[in-house]
């Protein structure tokens, strides 16, 4: 080649590179302006077995993506084409390289649902067919139907769901929630069962759990659970009855009025530990592992009654004349300002 067609050469792979760069910057500038997104961001869905192409051109014409052969060109560069369904947002300022990465990621919105110790296991249906965009299915319609999902018999979800936030994708069902609250009561349980103080008058975890829903509901102040757990197991052992409101009221079940009687007392219920010995048949509430835990590893000491101080406390008698005694002061005696949970807590 003479000198003359070396430098046509050069200077066509120069006019080359040069163009390379000038459409490669062009490109990278497409790539990072930022997507037409409002105020409070862009919410979309990716349905299962949704492909980059097809979400791309349903954003384009939702005039957000101006390019998306570009982008779905770039996802390819960067093998990124592969995407997880769910609900995703999109903040201002995010631009076609963010959105390839959120869909490659899996960056889709979550949400949380929170039980509450000390609720019902109905209740904790309840609040977590309310949560947002939950999926609510023919099995959480009822505590029978979610026990049946769950393959249990309806009266033994009772106090077998964790009371704890969980978070969760648009598109979860309740009934994917509550197996997975379930799972995570009986495993709570199990890794307190192994660490249990010895001896204990019940031999097993499902009566420990029934023993720490009375304490969950008794417990005013977190310090006090272990000694509540300890005059419920020294009742046990001496054959007394553990003599607990809240059994009471859970077996009025929903012709309780709010109002706690002295018939009620005699009123004869499985649940009602004025009338019957022993534990309930099953739990009344949702334990959390404090209680659990107290349940499994109650406090040492000689008491056998506690009776609500009026401040979120109790007083705690070891003999029946100091508990009667006791009981003339704080409950016969109510100060205006009684309450039974510590100010703050719970009621």
């Amino acid at each position: 080649m003479n000198k003359l067609g070396r430098k046509f050469l050069f200077g066509g792979l120069l006019l080359f590179v040069v163009a390379t760069a000038v459409a490669f910057i062009a490109v990278q500038k497409s790539l990072l302006q930022p997507l037409s997104v409002e105020d409070g961001g862009l919410r979309f869905q990716v349905e299962s077995g949704g492909n980059l192409s097809r979400v791309l051109r349903d954003l384009e014409q939702q005039g957000a993506v101006k390019l998306p052969r570009l982008v779905l060109l770039y996802a390819y560069w960067r093998e990124q084409t592969a995407i997880h369904a769910g609900e995703y947002l999109l903040p201002q300022g995010t631009n076609a390289m963010d959105l390839v990465d959120r869909l490659h990621r899996g960056d889709v919105t979550r949400y949380r649902v929170t039980l509450v110790e000390g609720w019902t296991a109905r209740e904790a249906l309840e609040q977590i067919r309310a949560g947002r965009n939950i999926v609510q299915t023919d099995a959480g319609k009822s505590i029978e139907a979610a026990a049946a999902a769950l393959g249990l018999e309806a009266t033994n979800l009772e106090g077998w769901i964790f009371p704890d936030t969980y978070i969760y994708r648009s598109g979860t069902t309740d009934i994917e929630l509550m197996k997975q609250a379930h799972e995570r009561m009986r495993n709570v349980l199990n890794e307190e069962w192994q660490q249990r103080s010895e001896p204990l008058p019940f031999d097993t975890p499902e009566e420990a759990l029934v023993l720490a829903s009375l304490i969950e509901k008794e417990t005013g102040q977190p310090s006090e659970r272990d000694e509540i757990a300890g005059v419920f197991v020294r009742r046990l052992r001496k054959g007394m009855r553990l003599q607990t409101d809240p059994t009471v009221i859970y077996g009025l079940g929903e012709g309780f009025d709010g109002n706690l009687r002295r018939h009620h007392l005699r009123q004869a219920t499985p649940y009602n530990t004025y009338v019957i010995k022993g534990l309930p048949p099953t739990p009344i509430a949702l334990p959390g592992r404090e209680a659990i835990r107290a349940a499994l590893n109650p406090k040492d000491g000689d008491t056998l009654y506690f009776v609500a101080k009026g401040n979120g406390y109790h007083h705690f008698s070891a003999t029946l004349d100091e508990h009667n005694r006791a009981v003339r002061e704080y409950q016969l005696k109510r100060r205006a300002d009684y309450r039974s949970s510590p100010a703050g807590g719970r009621e």
